[in-house]
């Protein structure tokens, strides 16, 4: 579980390394590979998804949320959580560029797991 999702609403710098975004990183560090659901949750509205990710056995997976795209987009400017549920034992980080400003600011953290 991730609970604090925000994707800054503007960027400063080149795009596309230098956009505002929010981020997962898987790590499947086993010997099968993962399908992953994420549902996305918001203060005002009801859930999205399932978003569905496929991580390979012993590979990694970065998933820019701003790049989610079915069922719908997640806007940007918004709060919102995330829950990850995985077919495999995975790692998952969580971590967000906030480049509105010239000095940018990352922020990164491991996901809350639960059974």
């Amino acid at each position: 579980m991730i609970a604090d999702g925000y994707i800054p609403p503007e960027s400063t710098g080149p795009a596309p390394a230098m956009t505002s975004h929010d981020s997962v990183c898987l790590l499947n560090a086993g010997a099968n590979d993962a399908v992953v659901e994420v549902v996305v949750y918001f203060t005002d509205r009801e859930p999205v998804g399932p978003y569905v990710l496929h991580v390979p056995r012993r590979r990694a997976h970065h998933q820019r949320i701003n790049d989610l795209s079915e069922p719908s987009v997640i806007p940007v400017g918004v709060d919102y959580s995330l829950v990850l549920t995985s077919s495999e034992p995975i790692v998952v980080q969580h971590t967000r560029l906030d480049s509105r400003q010239a000095a940018n600011a990352l922020m990164s953290t491991i996901a809350y797991p639960t059974s």
